[in-house]
């Protein structure tokens, strides 16, 4: 791998664990610092389709309980990061929730010199007991 693509994908991978850092902490301040302000989120999980933008999503994010209050260990990891060019790159990862567990698909772009997150697509199933 050349070292352009290199840092890239470092940089991709520092912003996805801001990302899940900002998740489990309920931190919508960090989370503002890894989406773009007019990113996405959309699932259809339920069988309908949930669309917000990060107005509407900031909210609920902060309302909730975050898993770190609560020692919650973390169950965060990166799977794949595929590059379409020199500014978008496509991550897949997971993280938990409980009782749901995520699989997220995250579209990123390279803007104002930082990868930013512009859509999260995600599934979720629920954790067995």
């Amino acid at each position: 791998m050349n070292a352009p693509v290199t840092a890239a994908r470092d940089q991709v991978a520092d912003a996805l664990h801001r990302y899940f850092d900002g998740l489990y902490h309920s931190d919508t301040t960090l989370l503002s610092e890894v989406f773009h302000p007019k990113a996405i989120y959309a699932t259809a999980t339920d069988g309908t389709l949930t669309h917000l933008t990060m107005a509407e999503y900031f909210p609920i994010v902060a309302a909730r309980p975050a898993p770190a209050a609560r020692n919650a260990p973390r169950r965060d990891r990166i799977l794949s990061i595929d590059f379409a060019g020199p500014v978008t790159a496509l991550a897949r990862v997971e993280c938990a929730l409980a009782p749901k567990h995520f699989t997220d698909l995250l579209t990123l772009v390279h803007l104002e010199n930082r990868w930013q997150i512009i859509a999260k697509v995600f599934h979720y199933d629920l954790e067995q007991d």
